[in-house]
């Protein structure tokens, strides 16, 4: 089975994903007048299962819209006891370290995961589990908030694979990871 660990998603030009106060408003700084959705459709049919941390589900579920999945999430957490009932068939809860996780999701049939949430992104990288990375950057410069990257133990090296430029501003870099 061909195993991916794929990210997409939008960092400030200074690399974080969230502002100073947790907000994403500044995702929506460049006028999208037809919802140009920035290739996240076509990257949606790369993967078949989601793996994100308790923050980000929280963050979704807090937005004011239909369920955006319409694959397995599976929630990383240690706190959340359980998934709430209106997600039930939707959402499904997970611990255990990386590799026990991956190997329990692997064996539910899940093999090309997107890997969402600042967090969960920064301890899959820990332990390189990132296979590829499709980074938007929006040009704006944030000075703070929640980072996309943190410390690494180790260097791993990403070569470029392709770059789109999208509404005249936004840039999205997709990277593969070079082992």
């Amino acid at each position: 089975m061909d195993e991916k660990n794929k990210v997409f998603i939008a960092t400030s030009l200074d690399g974080y994903i969230a502002d100073k106060n947790g907000n994403l408003d500044w995702l929506h700084s460049i006028p999208n007048p037809n919802n140009d959705d920035m290739g996240y459709m076509e990257f949606n049919k790369e993967i078949d299962a989601l793996v994100m941390g308790r923050t980000t589900f929280e963050t979704v579920l807090g937005f004011d819209v239909e369920w955006p999945y319409d694959k397995p999430v599976f929630v990383l957490s240690n706190k959340l006891k359980e998934i709430p009932q209106s997600h039930k068939e939707k959402a499904f809860l997970i611990k255990g370290t990386l590799t026990e996780v991956l190997n329990y999701i692997h064996k539910k049939g899940f093999s090309r995961l997107y890997i969402d949430g600042g967090t969960t992104i920064q301890n899959f990288l820990k332990e390189d589990l990132i296979d590829e990375m499709v980074l938007t950057t929006i040009p704006i410069l944030l000075g703070g908030g929640s980072s996309l990257f943190g410390k690494l133990p180790n260097e791993l090296n990403f070569e470029l694979v392709g770059t789109k430029t999208y509404l005249n501003q936004i840039t999205q870099n997709r990277y593969k990871r070079k082992k």
